[in-house]
């Protein structure tokens, strides 16, 4: 029987051969990431605990390094995807869980030795799902489109404030982005109404949007770039009601199309499908769970709502269908299906290495 190392992961000169024999018998360990710290806690085969120890980055990469290969397993959070491809590359079997799929595991008070723990219980669980690391290609692209949404949300708050200065002085001025431009027409008609100054920090404002406008149209170019140079994100486009963005996204999140088992799990996992609350074997159908990436949910929805803008021109069996759905149902729900049926093209395109087909609509009896 192995003993355990000390929870403060110090050994003594009479403990260095104990802890040779007990990293061989360590086969799962569970890490509770941080910043600076990070805390440890390794299980053996019959899911005994074998040591716990708190190391910084560098010892902890040092200590992992000299383990025999064994199952790593951390939350998906900040930084997880890039320690993930460390471990990888030493030859370890590195897995990320969802935070949500953590929690239920936590025993006692909360602590980070407990979550560590909490890690590798859950992770012994034969149906727990796992999150695929992304690569370095894909993080990129992420934090790219990260980037742009700041600064679509800096411009569109900018652009409500010189709506909000101006009402402050009686001037109304129409919805949009577009009134930007006969700003400073507008401004010279009003110049002898408003303040100076103000005329002068409405004037910076504009400057300020159009410094924004600048940058996302740079943005959208990288991106626009960034899809000429990946095959997948081509046959992506050709998808009904997919953009440029659109693609962009959907190739980060199916990096590997595999890791979900058919495409309905590919759509349940971005919460475009119907909640269930069902007791007493009554089923009960709500609405669609809104679970995972919401900006991607809301790509989908957005580009399904573009398609029934012109449903009318279309003459394939997607067109039908989508006609006959609005027919029956309100157009909320038709953009949250035609989302779904979108995102499950999008799957079968990637995991089968196949390009879209549109379907003639079937002639009327």
């Amino acid at each position: 029987m192995v003993s355990p190392i000390p929870a403060s992961g110090k050994l003594s000169g009479d403990f260095s051969f104990l802890e040779a024999i007990t990293m061989n018998a360590v086969k799962l360990v569970g890490i509770d990431l941080g910043k600076h710290c990070f805390h440890l806690h390794g299980q053996d085969a019959s899911g005994r605990m074998v040591f716990r120890k708190k190391l910084s980055r560098s010892q902890m990469l040092t200590t992992l390094a000299n383990t025999p290969a064994c199952r790593i397993v951390m939350e998906a959070c900040a930084g997880a995807h890039w320690i993930a491809r460390r471990l990888t590359a030493m030859g370890h079997e590195a897995k990320l869980i969802s935070p949500q799929f953590v929690k239920p595991f936590v025993q006692g008070n909360k602590n980070d030795f407990a979550d560590a723990q909490a890690i590798c219980e859950a992770a012994s669980r034969p149906s727990m799902r796992f999150v695929s690391p992304r690569n370095e290609s894909q993080q990129t692209i992420s934090a790219t489109h990260r980037v742009r949404e700041g600064l679509v949300r800096d411009r569109t708050a900018t652009i409500n404030q010189i709506h909000a200065f101006l009402l402050e002085f009686g001037i109304s001025l129409p919805k949009g982005p577009a009134i930007i431009k006969h700003l400073p027409a507008l401004l010279a008609e009003r110049e002898a109404e408003l303040p100076p100054r103000l005329i002068t920090l409405i004037e910076r404002l504009r400057a300020h949007v159009k410094y924004l406008d600048e940058q996302i149209k740079s943005v959208e170019r990288e991106l626009t770039q960034q899809l000429a140079e990946d095959e997948r994100s081509q046959r992506l486009l050709e998808i009904p009601g997919v953009g440029p963005i659109t693609a962009s996204v959907l190739a980060v999140e199916l990096g590997d199309a595999h890791q979900f088992a058919d495409a309905r799990q590919f759509a349940a996992s971005i919460g475009l499908v119907p909640r269930q609350y069902s007791t007493g074997g009554k089923p009960t159908l709500l609405g669609i769970s809104k679970r995972g990436d919401k900006n991607l949910r809301r790509l989908l929805v957005q580009g399904a709502r573009a398609i029934m803008q012109r449903i009318q021109d279309r003459t394939d069996a997607l067109g039908e269908w989508t006609r006959n759905m609005l027919c029956r149902r309100h157009s909320n729900v038709v953009a949250c299906a035609l989302a779904k049926k979108m995102a499950r093209i999008a799957w079968a395109i990637l995991a089968k290495g196949t390009h879209y087909q549109s379907r003639p609509a079937r002639a009327a009896a």
